[in-house]
């Protein structure tokens, strides 16, 4: 089936920015509350949201096979559910409704006054039920660098790193949208020089420059995903940011791995991008270092070409921007990832959420978090409005922004922005 909304051709009758993250070949899901406090499923051209389940009522998406309430809920897990069919449909049905050549709502003052809405009469929701979160490991220069900093610098990779996309299973309780504050964790930590923990406030708040994917429902449990059947599955992608103590992981992670030094919270973009919608913007990953077992070995195009960048921004002053990376980068590609993650028979369902992993690049200015930034703490960052930063400090805002473009066209991810708050007073 042609994906018919991606034409660089199409041109929207509603009213767009050259430079925004969401033309009419975008297209991206999400759940909002209207000004009528009605949550609804809805998608996004310009600065215009959409009410999906109003247009649906209204007959806009004859046609397609899809229940009366599909998009009358608080969350795409069962849209997610009924696969990449039904989604490209949808979406190749958006595009055309939207098409600045067709007059069916464009001319129709009471169906747009039902369907339409601007973005400050909207309120973003999480736009999945998140059932589990699996964060992998996937930047070969983000291990390198934390294999420098706390191992062995001639052997900073450990054995298992490039023969498999290693991971960790992280809680979904504490992910949440963008805009939404978090608070400064505490815990227990080491200082330097002792061997008793002290319990208090992490030092060490530190962002995580990641993406994530989010699945259908995909396997029976006993029933691996093969590599290259993976992208089926993958519903689409945000923004992430996988906030760290780090102090409090130093001290607690072996023998078994994270624990409270990352469940305290992990920010997503409200918006999911669709697969169908990077289409364009498909690259090679990088060339494997080792053979790989034949379970991971992926063919074609598995990447994408997504500018990064994240700012810092403290209170009552302008942002920082303190890195620009690439997904691209990534070592081990989404399609790897889900092959492994269910090559012991795992199943995977709708709304599922795999993080990336911090992406960093070779050069210091793509190192995805402050813990490789500065250094440990040994080289501060500077701030374009005076000061610096080790880590992140009380009522500092961290924003991760990126987008893709070529050709003219731009699809972007708009952002997630998240507040750090002291620690939480009862």
């Amino acid at each position: 089936m042609p994906i018919t909304a991606n034409n660089p051709n199409l041109k929207t009758w509603l009213p767009t920015s050259k430079h925004t993250d969401f033309p009419i070949q975008n297209i991206p899901f999400g759940v909002f509350l209207t000004r009528d406090d009605i949550v609804t499923i809805g998608t996004r051209i310009g600065d215009t949201a959409i009410d999906l389940g109003a247009l649906h009522q209204l007959g806009y998406f004859e046609g397609i096979p899809l229940t009366d309430d599909i998009f009358l809920q608080d969350s795409l897990n069962d849209f997610i559910s009924d696969g990449k069919k039904t989604w490209r449909l949808v979406r190749n049905r958006i595009a055309d409704i939207f098409d600045a050549t067709n007059p069916a709502l464009k001319n129709n003052t009471a169906h747009r006054n039902i369907v339409l809405f601007t973005l400050d009469e909207i309120e973003m929701q999480l736009p999945v039920n998140v059932g589990d979160y699996t964060d992998f490991y996937s930047s070969k220069e983000h291990a390198t660098n934390i294999g420098k900093m706390f191992r062995d610098p001639e052997h900073a990779l450990l054995p298992n790193w490039l023969h498999m996309p290693v991971a960790y299973h992280g809680r979904s309780s504490s992910i949440i949208p963008s805009g939404i504050p978090i608070h400064r964790p505490q815990g227990q930590k080491l200082i330097n020089g002792t061997d008793t923990p002290i319990f208090g406030p992490s030092r060490s708040v530190d962002f995580e420059l990641e993406m994530a994917f989010i699945t259908t429902d995909a396997n029976l449990l006993g029933e691996p995903i093969p590599v290259d059947e993976a992208e089926d599955y993958i519903f689409g992608m945000v923004l992430f940011n996988d906030w760290s103590a780090r102090d409090i992981q130093k001290w607690e992670y072996v023998p078994l791995g994270p624990f409270l030094g990352k469940s305290f919270a992990s920010s997503m973009s409200p918006w999911i991008v669709t697969l169908d919608a990077l289409e364009p913007y498909r690259v090679a990953s990088p060339s494997p270092t080792k053979e790989q077992l034949p379970y991971l070995q992926s063919h074609g195009k598995k990447s994408f070409d997504i500018q990064l960048e994240v700012a810092i921004q403290p209170e009552n002053h302008s942002e920082t921007i303190v890195c620009r990376s690439n997904f691209k980068y990534l070592y081990w590609n989404m399609s790897q990832q889900l092959a492994h993650h269910t090559i012991n028979g795992c199943p995977v369902n709708s709304g599922d959420l795999m993080g990336s992993g911090t992406i960093s690049g070779k050069t210091p200015d793509t190192y995805g978090s402050m813990l490789e930034l500065s250094w440990k703490g040994e080289k501060p960052v500077q701030l374009t409005t005076g000061g610096s930063r080790k880590f992140i400090e009380d009522n500092d805002t961290v924003i991760i922004r990126g987008h893709c473009q070529k050709n003219g066209i731009r699809i972007g991810f708009g952002e997630v922005s998240t507040k750090l708050l002291p620690v939480f007073k009862k």
